[in-house]
């Protein structure tokens, strides 16, 4: 309208439909670092590789920078695969470099999508080569998995051989339809190892991981069609945290790998362990893991006692028993009550036990008064 105020220019939220990811500012080896985070399961890819690039301060981001599209990840990424050329400027090796960089721009929009990886499961950087692998090669960043086969298991792999993960299904589907009943058995046997190794990570692949990463080394680790961006620190190895859901919690920021059955514990930048930051429980700490890990066993432990002796009485059984037979024994008059007062149950931890703590079974002589 004539005569009003022009407003100041305020800063445009991202096309509709176009993706978008927040960014985290950390305190990284002492100076204030971004990483992307995601709120659903998105191009990992682009933001495992694009992870490593800002830890490593390659890729540097405005100090205020809240949101950042897909299309700027892009730019940033091939901004740093230009600046790979090598400085030797002989003629085979700028063909060979202009080649490559022709070939990763075709990859580059699979980043979004997600990238053709074929493991193999005979080493953790062991992958069927794919035009995708060169996006890692030119950029220096490792690719590792841990589905490895048990060199201690001589039938696994003997059916899995050097096959990977396409070529091992191609495998089992032909053997399954084969007349030999030995190819049908070492049919059977891969199809074994893929079923009980789902999880898509081995205690022996976990162990060749922990070696062979090198202490400080930040590399993309495969599992599940997922891209994590893994390092390793004293000797562990971390997973970056990148659920938008831990946005504004900063002392969540690296997660271990240190189990093939999921157990983690979060960690700060420091690779310290981060407690709980609130009621909702979003991050918990080792501490109550293991808690909870053996209270559980304690649980299973002795409803399997009970399956096998059921004349064995559990910890709040017992206690009521003993507090019944005190009753028993102090009350005052002699003669029954016709309605005896029910014994008042022990208050029950957490746990499921009872607070009181006994384990012993009651003797035949009871000489001593539960209070």
């Amino acid at each position: 309208a004539p005569g009003a105020a022009a407003e100041p220019p305020r800063a445009q939220p991202p096309a509709r439909g176009e993706d978008f990811y927040c960014v985290k500012w950390i305190r990284w080896k002492g100076e204030r670092t971004p990483v992307v985070t995601q709120s659903e399961n998105g191009p990992c890819p682009l933001l495992a590789i694009m992870n490593i690039l800002l830890l490593q301060w390659k890729v540097k981001l405005p100090p205020q920078k809240e949101v950042i599209t897909a299309e700027e990840l892009m730019a940033h990424l091939g901004n740093c695969i230009l600046a790979t050329q090598p400085r030797d400027t002989s003629e085979g090796l700028q063909l060979n470099f202009q080649q490559n960089i022709s070939d990763t721009m075709t990859v580059l929009p699979k980043l979004s999508t997600g990238l053709d990886v074929n493991v193999r499961f005979t080493g953790v950087s062991d992958f069927e080569y794919t035009p995708e692998c060169i996006v890692f090669d030119l950029l220096n960043i490792p690719l590792y998995h841990g589905w490895l086969v048990d060199p201690q298991s001589p039938e696994q792999v003997q059916a899995v051989g050097k096959l990977s993960y396409n070529q091992l299904v191609e495998k089992i589907i032909t053997c399954k339809q084969a007349s030999d009943s030995s190819l049908v058995s070492e049919g059977l046997v891969a199809e074994q190892f893929l079923e009980s190794t789902a999880s898509q990570l081995t205690f022996h692949g976990l162990c060749e991981l922990t070696a062979r990463a090198r202490e400080g080394e930040l590399g993309v680790f495969f599992r599940n069609n997922h891209f994590s961006t893994m390092i390793k620190h004293k000797g562990h190895l971390y997973l970056l945290v990148t659920d938008q859901g831990f946005l504004q919690e900063e002392g969540v920021v690296w997660e271990s790998l240190h189990s093939v059955d999921g157990d983690s514990c979060f960690c700060d930048t420091e690779f310290r362990l981060s407690h709980a930051p609130g009621k909702d429980g979003a991050a918990a700490g080792c501490s109550d893991l293991q808690q909870r890990q053996v209270d559980q066993d304690y649980m299973v432990a002795l409803s399997l006692q009970q399956v096998q002796d059921p004349s064995v009485l559990s910890d709040l059984e017992l206690a009521r028993q003993l507090q019944q037979e005190e009753y028993q024994q102090h009350r005052p008059h002699p003669h029954p009550h016709p309605h005896p007062a029910p014994s008042r149950p022990l208050p029950v931890q957490a746990g499921g036990r009872p607070a009181g703590e006994r384990r012993q079974r009651p003797r035949p002589d009871l000489d001593c008064t539960l209070l």
